[in-house]
């Protein structure tokens, strides 16, 4: 059997099914084995039919009989039946939009049978109804042997008896785990696993003491006993990190041989920009630009990775490096500035970026622009010179080609064909892992030459996560708050205490400050709709807070469905201190900056993430006020007020990020998509001593051999899976 044969080529497969294999990323012998199975039913505690009851995972061993393909009465869905007997009694076996499977198992066949029963009440054509009955639906069915019949009893053994985990395997429809199931079982007898070659070199595996890729993988589909699967996920999560790690290795050596601009800047050239801040630095920051500008006089590009927590003062760093750039000449040229395109995920963010670059670069007299799907502005402008002015995109586009704007800040409108720079040296990405790759990538290829990259994040990332997905990145951490910055005093909130703490909202907003609400959802959830999400929404929030709790205050309302005109209005009206309370959707999570905002009270915080949750509450960290945040919650479950309680009580948002990679797992913290990993390498982010592990065995081998030649297994797998190098 060729491991890289189709799968049409071994099963009859309808349209429906290769439909189904091919969202979940199936299309040859190679990927099904390698689709792993998400957990395992242990069958080790087999049960007798009578003891069985509505709602049991079970397993039970017996005779099937009555095999055949029905259609339900009333559906008219296609159905596989049968019924299983043991010495105890009967029990029905239902496949629906399976009939096939029971064609697959012969009459009379002793069979190991595992799945979910249910309990249904037929109803016969004269409609008179049978009494309940229980029923295996859509189980996994195995054949296997009777050791021995003695007294009308069954007593299964052998072989069979050492396999009590049965895998259940990431499904979607038009494909079942119990499909999957039987088709890797017919491969790995027909000597599939033996096909497969091991790209890892020997020495590691017997390093780490891990299993052989045919082991492993005869280990996670058909496990003998818990410590097997367990060796085999072990194995395939190392192997994924560590050929992510290779890459990065690689393509960091491959970016080195890449030309940039050399910009010969030190701190005390800085010293006087840096000394007009209206804050001190802190030594985090001090540090972080240091190293920025270290990076700046290498041959290579830069790519660094500045990870910083809410309010630790990220913007003034990119600041210090823009200033750097924008007062170095382009080479050979004693005239002209080099340029800086900063890439913003919304366009709020885009806009607040503007106005404080024109804080940080007013007395220099330098042109910055902002470029968004909404229209273009220019600062410094003729008409008011403290001020911006909006502009055609037609002469913003001219001006920045010819070199005349150093700095342009934008949403993902700066990768557009149209936006071409003379001397584009450093790009500026805010928060990066909202933009896609090809996004990333695009801006960086707006010239020849390669410009220096700074990507920044505010979202707090395990330090596994971060030596994963950013091993090609030198990375600076901020975790330090400026001075005067204080940590937000956070209360969860039950129903029965609302009333004290809109009192306590009331007193705060009377001193002068001001507030967020957030809500989950925008609009009302329609109630006709069966899984429509019931939470606060937006809209109604606003309304009955005006109306009902606090009508002596200004209420605004922001949300993802208004036009960027009216946000950009209600923004500037809560700035202004027009707006008492903005009652907001998450769209305010990244970056807005308003100082006088001391007060966030969060909705339905349970249907939020502890990492949003923590960005959330950075909205209030602005100024030197107390800032609190008051966490609404009507959960009644104690894993969701635990996991709110790390909240209250953690003291940065690495320690958040930690617990709830420890807690949940970064799947669910981050979203596999997201950065591209499996849910195994996801939950092998739990492990740091693997993640390093992997990471010193990747950049040892690349050091020591970078073209493989002594690893041609590890050389013909990279060059089958090599992309488009990319640093972000």
């Amino acid at each position: 059997m060729r491991i890289d044969s189709l799968l049409s080529d071994n099963f009859r497969l309808t349209e429906t099914q290769k439909k189904a294999l091919k969202k979940l990323g199936i299309e040859n012998v190679h990927d099904l084995l390698l689709h792993f199975p998400s957990r395992y039913e242990n069958t080790a505690d087999l049960k007798s039919i009578s003891s069985l009851k509505k709602g049991d995972a079970a397993a039970v061993h017996g005779i099937i009989t009555g095999l055949k393909t029905v259609k339900a009465f009333r559906k008219k869905i296609p159905m596989g039946e049968a019924t299983l007997q043991d010495e105890t009694g009967r029990i029905k076996i239902i496949w629906f939009h399976q009939p096939y499977l029971a064609k697959m198992i012969a009459e009379n066949s002793s069979v190991r049978v595992s799945g979910k029963v249910a309990e249904r009440k037929p109803t016969r054509p004269n409609g008179h109804s049978d009494r309940p009955a229980l029923y295996f639906s859509n189980p996994k069915v195995e054949k296997i042997e009777i050791k021995e019949l003695r007294s009308g009893v069954f007593l299964f053994g052998g072989k069979d008896r050492d396999y009590p985990l049965t895998p259940v395997y990431p499904e979607t429809r038009g494909i079942t785990s119990n499909w999957i199931y039987h088709a890797v079982r017919k491969l790995l007898k027909l000597g599939a696993a033996k096909e497969v070659t091991d790209s890892i070199p020997e020495e590691i595996l017997k390093k780490y003491k891990l299993p052989s890729l045919r082991s492993a993988l005869i280990w996670i589909h058909s496990p003998k006993k818990e410590a097997d699967s367990l060796a085999a996920r072990k194995r395939f999560a190392f192997e994924e990190i560590f050929f992510i790690q290779l890459r990065k290795n690689l393509d960091r050596l491959a970016w080195r041989e890449h030309n940039s601009f050399r910009i010969n800047k030190t701190e005390e050239e800085l010293g006087d920009f840096i000394g007009r801040f209206p804050f001190p630095l802190t030594s985090a920051q001090k540090k972080a630009i240091s190293h920025v500008l270290e990076d700046f006089r290498r041959e290579f590009p830069m790519s660094r990775l500045l990870e910083g927590d809410v309010g630790s003062g990220k913007t003034a760093v990119a600041a210090a490096a823009s200033y750097a750039i924008i007062n170095s000449r382009p080479e050979g040229r004693d005239y002209g500035n080099l340029q800086v395109a900063y890439m913003c995920p919304t366009e709020i963010l885009a806009e607040q970026h503007f106005q404080s670059f024109i804080e940080y670069f007013t007395y220099t007299g330098i042109n910055i622009a902002l470029i968004t799907g909404s229209g273009c502005k220019k600062f410094p402008s003729k008409v008011n010179p403290r001020g911006a002015t909006s502009i055609s995109r037609s002469q913003l586009l001219k001006w920045v080609a010819n070199g005349e704007i150093p700095i342009l800040i934008g949403t993902h409108t700066l990768i557009q064909k149209a936006v071409q720079f003379k001397d584009l040296a450093l790009v500026i990405i805010d928060e990066q892992h909202r933009f896609g790759t090809s996004q990333r990538q695009k801006l960086r290829e707006k010239q020849g030459k390669i410009p220096h990259l700074l990507s920044m994040t505010a979202t707090p990332i395990p330090r596994t996560l971060s030596l994963t997905v950013y091993g090609d990145l030198d990375l600076s951490l901020l975790d330090e708050l400026p001075a005067g910055r204080k940590w937000p005093i956070t209360e969860i909130v039950l129903s029965q205490n609302r009333n004290s703490t809109y009192e306590k909202v009331r007193s705060e907003i009377k001193e002068g400050r001001q507030a967020f609400v957030i809500c989950p959802r925008i609009d009302e959830p329609d109630p006709e709709k069966e899984l429509a999400l019931l939470a606060k929404s937006a809209k109604e929030e606003a309304k009955k807070l005006k109306e009902h709790i606090f009508p002596e205050f200004e209420i605004g309302l922001l949300h993802g469905k208004l036009k960027p005109s009216e946000k950009d209005k209600v923004m500037g009206e809560f700035r202004q201190g027009k707006i008492d309370i903005l009652v907001a959707t998450s769209v305010v999570e990244v970056g807005v900056n308003v100082p006088n905002a001391t007060i966030i009270v969060i909705e339905g915080a349970e249907r939020f993430g502890l990492a949003q949750l923590h960005q959330l509450r950075g909205r209030v960290m602005r100024s030197a006020h107390t800032p609190y945040c008051y966490i609404f919650s009507d959960s009644k479950s104690k894993g969701s007020i635990e996991r709110l309680k790390a909240l209250k009580s953690a003291k940065s948002g690495f320690e958040l990020a930690e617990y709830d990679l420890l807690q949940r797992g970064a799947g669910e913290l981050y979203g596999r998509k997201q950065w591209g990993l499996s849910d195994l390498a996801m939950e092998a982010l739990k492990n740091i001593r693997m993640v390093e592990a992997a990471r010193i065995e990747a950049r040892e081998l690349v050091e020591k051999d970078p073209e493989f030649e002594d690893n041609p297994l590890l050389k013909e797998r990279l060059s089958k899976e090599k992309s488009k190098i990319h640093f972000e």
